[in-house]
C-alpha cells in the first residue's frame, strides 16, 4: 500500500528534553503509526501526487506545527505548516486528563479509573478531529493515524 508513512522523525531540537513518561507515548505512538497507518497527499494544480509511502519529519518551528513529507526514496513530496492556536486548548486538556489518569490508576477503583480514561479518550479523538479538520486539502488520513499522530503533536507540546 502506498499511501502510508513508512518513517516517522521527531524533530525535537531547541525543546526541553521529554520526561521518560512522555517519550514512552512518542515511541507508542510512533510503533503504532507504522504498524497501520493510512495517509494520503491529494494532487494539487491538476498535478498528481507525489507517490508513497512517505517519510514524516514533524516539527514545531517558529510556533507553528510542521509537517515536512518525503517520498520513501528521499524526495521532497510537500511541507505544510499549521498554526497551533487551534490545538492548545485540546493539548492541554489532554495533558490535564492524562495527568489525573496516571494519578487515578495508583489509587482509585477500576471503575473511577475507567470513567477519567472515557473522557481521555474522548478529549484524544477531539485532538483527532481538530487535526484533520486542519490538514483537509493537505492530506487524507484515517481516525487512528490521526489520533497517533495527535499524540506525537502533544509529546511535541510538551516540550514547546
Amino acid at each position: 500500500m502506498t499511501d502510508r508513512l513508512c518513517q516517522i522523525n521527531i524533530d525535537d531540537a531547541g525543546l526541553p528534553a521529554p520526561t521518560p513518561e512522555i517519550e514512552q507515548e512518542r515511541k507508542v505512538a510512533i510503533f503504532d503509526l507504522l504498524e497501520d497507518n493510512s495517509f494520503a497527499l491529494p494532487g494539487r494544480d491538476d498535478r498528481p501526487a507525489p507517490p508513497g509511502p512517505y517519510r514524516l519529519n514533524l516539527a514545531i518551528r517558529e510556533k507553528r506545527l510542521v509537517f515536512e513529507l518525503q517520498t520513501e526514496t528521499g524526495d521532497p513530496a510537500t511541507e505544510f505548516h499549521l498554526s497551533l492556536g487551534p490545538f492548545r486548548q485540546v493539548v492541554k486538556d489532554y495533558f490535564q486528563i492524562c495527568e489525573s489518569y496516571f494519578d487515578a490508576v495508583k489509587k482509585l477503583p477500576p471503575s473511577q479509573i475507567e470513567a477519567i480514561d472515557m473522557a481521555r479518550r474522548g478529549i484524544h479523538n477531539e485532538g483527532a478531529r481538530v487535526l484533520q479538520e486542519r490538514l483537509e486539502g493537505k492530506a487524507t488520513l484515517d481516525t487512528d493515524t490521526a489520533r497517533r499522530l495527535f499524540t506525537l503533536i502533544c509529546v511535541l507540546h510538551f516540550g514547546g
